[in-house]
């Protein structure tokens, strides 16, 4: 079998096309609208089995809270790994208004 090392340099370029990258920065960016109100959902669903369970009303409100708070730190740090990676990647190539120094023929 076949080993291959896995390659942890952000300043690698994708192996992804720029139509297929676009998709890619796409969904990552579509994870944000899905996975905060799916936390909040999952901490209150949570929070009401503990209150039935224990006979404490106070879990399903600590739950909802719980749940908004993972969702928060989960969508601040993917929107930072966003910015982070396309901030690289305008960095890198010959974006628009990075010259390359050639004269125009």
């Amino acid at each position: 079998m076949a080993y291959n090392r896995f390659n942890n340099d952000p300043k690698e370029p994708s192996k992804a096309s720029g139509g297929v990258g676009a998709y890619i920065q796409a969904e990552k960016l579509m994870q944000i609208a899905f996975v905060l109100p799916a936390a909040v959902v999952i901490g209150w669903v949570g929070g009401w089995w503990l209150a039935n369970h224990f006979h404490q009303k106070w879990m399903e409100l600590a739950g909802i809270f719980f749940g908004c708070m993972v969702g928060l730190v989960y969508v601040v740090q993917t929107a930072v790994a966003v910015e982070k990676e396309t901030r690289m990647r305008n960095e890198d190539g010959d974006g628009p208004g990075k010259g390359t120094g050639a004269p125009e023929s």
